[in-house]
């Protein structure tokens, strides 16, 4: 499905071209997205947070790498970036190849052991608010105990939509109180919580740890 067909869709189906938008403007996204790293406070409390014992971590949505991944490289992580544009994850691997990059939607990940820290950064909220509460499962699932999992969110439950490269562009979202409740169940402690931040582009941040005695 090209760029021009996902117009004629009705809302309900935007977030099954979510994929498609990236996969065929990944140039377009790489040079908006640029180096800006106004994630940077987050990111520093996100490896202030990860176990002594490693920093192994899974970047999921990680687009091309740059500039989170490149960031928690730089800080000395091990990387395992997984991302469902084909485009982006060949610009991950060629600029940082000593590193793990796979081709995956995060709904349906391959077996990739477990890690130290998560980061959805801009990536979970494209998924639908049917198919969010699964992840908390796999975010889990993923973790070892002590993890650090950092992620971006809506606050109420419902649909968006936004633009990018003048097409719609699909966002989903549980209330918060739903992501507590999901992060508990699932062995995580929130660390913080920031609605609307005004430091980040008023995004709505979650940091959270997996809790030693989840397992």
């Amino acid at each position: 499905m090209t760029s021009r067909e996902c117009k004629t869709l009705s809302a309900d189906a935007f977030a099954d071209t979510v994929v498609t938008l990236y996969q065929e403007n990944a140039a377009a996204w790489i040079r908006l997205r640029g180096d800006n790293l106004i994630e940077r406070p987050w990111l520093d409390a996100f490896l202030a947070a990860l176990p002594r014992d490693g920093h192994d971590v899974l970047d999921i949505g990680c687009g091309s790498g740059r500039p989170i991944a490149a960031y928690l490289i730089e800080n000395e992580c091990r990387l395992t970036g997984v991302d469902a544009a084909i485009a982006l994850i060949e610009v991950a691997h060629q600029t940082f190849p000593d590193h793990t990059w796979k081709v995956a939607d995060m709904r349906n990940l391959p077996p990739l052991g477990r890690f130290h820290g998560l980061v959805a950064w801009n990536s979970f909220f494209h998924l639908t608010p049917e198919d969010q509460p699964a992840m908390f499962e796999t975010f889990g699932r993923l973790c070892c105990p002590g993890a650090a999992l950092l992620f971006n969110s809506g606050t109420t439950h419902g649909d968006a939509i936004g633009s990018f490269e003048g097409y719609p562009l699909y966002h989903g979202s549980l209330d918060k109180s739903a992501y507590r409740h999901l992060l508990a169940a699932n062995g995580f402690e929130v660390l913080s919580f920031i609605e609307d931040d005004p430091t980040c582009g008023g995004a709505n941040v979650w940091l959270a740890q997996k809790k030693p005695d989840s397992d």
